[in-house]
């Protein structure tokens, strides 16, 4: 099929003149500019134009969003609107913001900025504000809870250590026991009876694991391994239907450095919204029992 029919089917917004090929003649005449990306951009434009003709009611509107499962998201972004409206920059900050967001979107011309408000279906001004909302939303979380970062910090570093370790593991207490005394005296590698003998995907990798958080694997391991030495080797024990050996290579202390900063700042952003939106979503529940009684 040739791409203009490919592009055209995609998009399929005129179907009643679609199915026969005078119809699809039609369209590309109608639309076409010699680009394929062209054709699909104005056929979503003129599509869009047929939309905004139409009146929806504030009712029906809300049953729309809800049938399509884009209620919570408007909350969402309601709820980030009212805590970022006290938030100020200076004219730098956001014209730096506005230009980076145009090179990311590609959209440095102001031409190409025209054709994507008509896709989007925006103005200007809301294309500047979308342009500086990310700036308005980092600066938000910093005010919020940037003093807040290191007791934070503090509870979350067991859940934020990062460790390196070799496992072996096998069902057979004997076997582990005897691979353990080999591993200690020294007459094989570790890397190399794990790739031989232990009964896990750790074997692919000779036993290396990591690095991961240290909250990953099994609480009884982790236990083990935070109460180790690296290069420590620990004796075979017993872990649900597998006797394990296990040996630290590294331990990997978390950092308040600012990419634990940003993650953080992120976490506490994201918990605050979860539960500002749910608090919504629970109140506009009851607001609809109450109207049906």
């Amino acid at each position: 099929m040739p791409n203009r029919d490919i592009a055209l089917e995609y998009m399929c917004i005129e179907r009643d003149i679609f199915n026969d090929d005078l119809g699809r003649n039609f369209l590309f005449s109608k639309y076409a500019s010699g680009n394929i990306f062209q054709v699909m951009t104005n056929l979503c434009i003129d599509y869009l134009e047929q939309l905004r003709q139409q009146t929806i009611e504030t009712p029906e509107l809300i049953s729309l969003l809800a049938g399509y499962q884009m209620l919570p998201q408007l909350y969402r972004e309601l709820l980030i609107d009212q805590a970022i409206s006290t938030i100020n920059c200076s004219p730098e900050e956001l014209e730096e913001a506005r230009e980076q967001f145009y090179q990311t979107h590609n959209l440095a011309e102001e031409s190409q900025r025209q054709t994507w408000l008509q896709v989007q279906g925006m103005t200007d001004t809301q294309l500047l504000k979308l342009a500086t909302r990310s700036l308005l939303v980092e600066k938000y979380k910093l005010a919020t809870w940037g003093n807040k970062l290191e007791s934070h910090f503090m509870t979350q570093k067991p859940h934020l250590d990062q460790v390196v370790y070799s496992l072996l593991r096998t069902r057979e207490i004997g076997t582990a026991q005897e691979l353990y005394f080999r591993i200690k005296a020294g007459e094989q590698s570790f890397a190399e009876l794990a790739r031989e003998y232990s009964q896990g995907m750790e074997a692919q990798s000779g036993g290396l694991i990591g690095p991961m958080a240290l909250s990953q694997p099994h609480p009884q391991l982790a236990a083990k391994l935070r109460a180790c030495q690296p290069g420590q080797l620990l004796p075979p024990s017993r872990l649900g239907d597998w006797f394990v050996i296990v040996r630290l290579e590294q331990m990997l202390p978390a950092k308040l450095d600012e990419s634990t900063r940003k993650k953080l700042l992120d976490g506490l952003f994201q918990k605050w919204l979860e539960e500002s939106l749910q608090g919504l979503l629970n109140k506009s529940r009851q607001q609809e029992v109450v109207t049906a009684r």
